[in-house]
């Protein structure tokens, strides 16, 4: 399906903005020290990310196709050789999740107020052994096992008419989350990862801590070169 680039840029800015609202919404209910859903653990992230990619997906679907995800751009541009409009797809993943987080701040003003510990991990991701080589990787793989089974998805007939596939993807989200979000956090999204974390930089959250330039790069990298080789394996093997 031909879409056109305003609804391409709308139709991601919204949807990733509504995936980032409830991902890192669900980030602060789980952290935050004041929230009824205070360490109520990782299985609530997990679907919470998942209903985001739900809610975000179906939204954007029939302005843009849904990709709110440079990872599923990329993979798609290397499947299918048309690269025109990736940057305009990028640009509006990356507005859409900057504004998702602020919206997500919004939501949890008051807790934000109050806090004593720092909060990027709401935000972005953050490794739990910090190990560069291991970190990459673990976001190279994690990033495949989103990227081509939707890929795949998209060969089955009625899947995309019916809407299930978006069903689908969003409990492969939850899946990825619960099986291989462990080391990294999952961020399988460069925009996921990349504007939230521009976000924490720049609000005025009480003892915040680092926003961890340092890391950034690693949930930047390995989705991006897990979604070329999601893309190349795609194209050789179906």
């Amino acid at each position: 399906m031909e879409f056109s680039n305003g609804n391409i840029f709308i139709g991601e800015v919204i949807g990733t903005a509504i995936l980032i609202l409830f991902g890192a919404g669900v980030c602060a209910a789980v952290t935050l020290n004041k929230s009824k859903a205070r360490a109520s653990g990782w299985v609530v992230i997990a679907f919470g990310w998942g209903f985001g990619v739900l809610a975000g997906a179906y939204t954007a679907g029939p302005l843009s196709g849904g990709h709110i995800n440079p990872a599923v751009t990329v993979a798609i541009a290397v499947d299918t050789g048309e690269w025109g409009k990736v940057p305009l797809y990028i640009l509006g993943q990356m507005i859409g999740a900057a504004l998702g987080a602020v919206l997500a701040w919004l939501v949890y003003y008051a807790q934000f107020g109050v806090n004593d510990q720092p909060t990027l991990g709401i935000f972005s991701t953050i490794p739990e052994i910090r190990n560069p080589v291991a970190n990459l990787v673990t976001e190279v793989i994690a990033t495949m096992g989103l990227v081509l089974p939707v890929l795949a998805f998209g060969l089955t007939k009625g899947l995309g008419q019916s809407g299930t596939q978006t069903l689908i993807v969003a409990f492969l989200v939850v899946g990825i989350g619960l099986s291989l979000g462990g080391p990294t956090g999952y961020a399988i999204n460069p925009a996921r990862d990349l504007g939230p974390r521009i976000v924490h930089a720049l609000l005025p959250i009480p003892r915040k801590g680092t926003s961890d330039w340092g890391y950034s790069w690693v949930p930047v990298a390995g989705p991006l070169i897990g979604a070329v080789l999601s893309g190349l394996i795609f194209n050789a093997a179906f």
